[in-house]
């Protein structure tokens, strides 16, 4: 919104042709939505907390889990409101990326906050059954992958690339899309299954992000990919901005998030969040690298397939329980330590994955 004004306001004065520049705009996006945060974080709180949208907690989990019951929830809406204002101020709005990446995580947002309202607000302890919430993702993981194959504009669009192999490029075709809808799908669903700690999910959330503007601005920049020997993407770079909101909207929530939470995202933001992450390393041919540094996540979800096909087949269970940081609980791990040190993981496999630029 913000670059078309400043486009013409450039005609008069040279110095606003400053906003063409994705970096700055990237910035400015991350601060912008920190802002909104830090500004509108303590009124929703209240407001939650006076509507008694409290989380419920399992008198099965741990014991210490117990003292959480009440705390406001359904935060993430916060999370999106940041993303979403800072995008449309200064991402280029003539961007097909921007929209698709936009869009699908404002969808699984809206799933998230069905299932959110349900069960906080129409105290239906089910929520939205599993199945319709599956559906939906579904609906709209291949609308998301559907919309990218059907609007590529060069071959590296819909190729497969592995990190760390030089030269290796696998064409996709039609196969693009059910690779796209399994990444976008398991990614939000991985999210949300990481989402049970104060602060675990949303700094990851934020790493990941980090790594894949970065992974957008290069891959978008001609002379950059062809130096670093990584296909060039016409216009992918513009998601550098988006993904510089997420950076800025989830930074601004752990502020409250962090142990221990004033307010937790819900499902609204968590699996509009880790569609975010899955739709955005589609779009720059990150999946494989989506899948080492979201390592946590990778972690959180396996450990619930390998419970729950564990406990089916032989009536025992791997895990004291499932997702995988509640084991460490159960072990005796203070709350603290579990999520610092799942973020240190997160840190190195980070920067395992940005290592790929340059080691391949």
């Amino acid at each position: 919104m913000l670059i078309e004004l400043a486009s013409y306001l450039a005609q008069f004065e040279s110095g606003f042709d400053v906003f063409r520049y994705i970096t700055l705009r990237t910035i400015l996006a991350v601060l912008t939505a920190l802002l909104m945060s830090f500004l509108v974080g303590p009124a929703m709180i209240r407001r939650l907390s006076r509507y008694k949208i409290g989380q419920t907690v399992r008198d099965d989990g741990p014991q210490s889990h117990l003292s959480k019951a009440g705390t406001p929830t359904m935060g993430g809406a916060l999370i999106l409101v940041a993303v979403a204002v800072s995008t449309l101020l200064w991402a280029d709005l003539s961007n097909r990326y921007m929209w698709i990446v936009l869009l699908t995580t404002l969808a699984f947002g809206l799933i998230g906050l069905w299932d959110d309202y349900r069960k906080l607000v129409l105290r239906d302890a089910r929520g939205l059954a599993a199945r319709w919430k599956y559906l939906w993702q579904s609906i709209f993981g291949l609308g998301a992958s559907i919309a990218l194959y059907t609007t590529a504009s060069v071959p590296a669009e819909t190729q497969l690339l592995l990190p760390f192999v030089k030269g290796f490029v696998l064409d996709m075709g039609p196969w693009f899309v059910v690779l796209s809808y399994f990444v976008i799908v398991g990614s939000s669903n991985a999210v949300n299954l990481t989402d049970g700690l104060d602060g675990l999910a949303i700094l990851p959330t934020v790493l990941v992000a980090g790594a894949l503007a970065l992974f957008a601005y290069v891959s978008g920049h001609a002379v950059i990919a062809e130096y670093l020997l990584i296909p060039h993407l016409p216009g992918v770079g513009e998601l550098a901005v988006f993904a510089g909101a997420l950076v800025g909207a989830g930074l601004g929530f752990l502020w409250f998030n962090a142990y221990p939470a004033q307010v937790f995202m819900g499902d609204v933001g968590a699996l509009a969040l880790g569609a975010a992450l899955g739709v955005l390393a589609v779009a720059t041919r990150q999946e494989v690298t989506l899948f080492i540094m979201g390592g946590v996540f990778v972690m959180e979800t396996v450990s619930v397939v390998l419970q729950v096909l564990s406990f089916r087949l032989t009536g025992r269970r791997i895990f004291r329980m499932a997702p995988l940081h509640h084991h460490f609980e159960l072990k005796g791990w203070p709350e603290p330590r579990v999520i610092v040190r799942f973020w240190i993981i997160t840190v190195i496999l980070v920067l395992v994955g940005l290592a790929s630029l340059k080691l391949r």
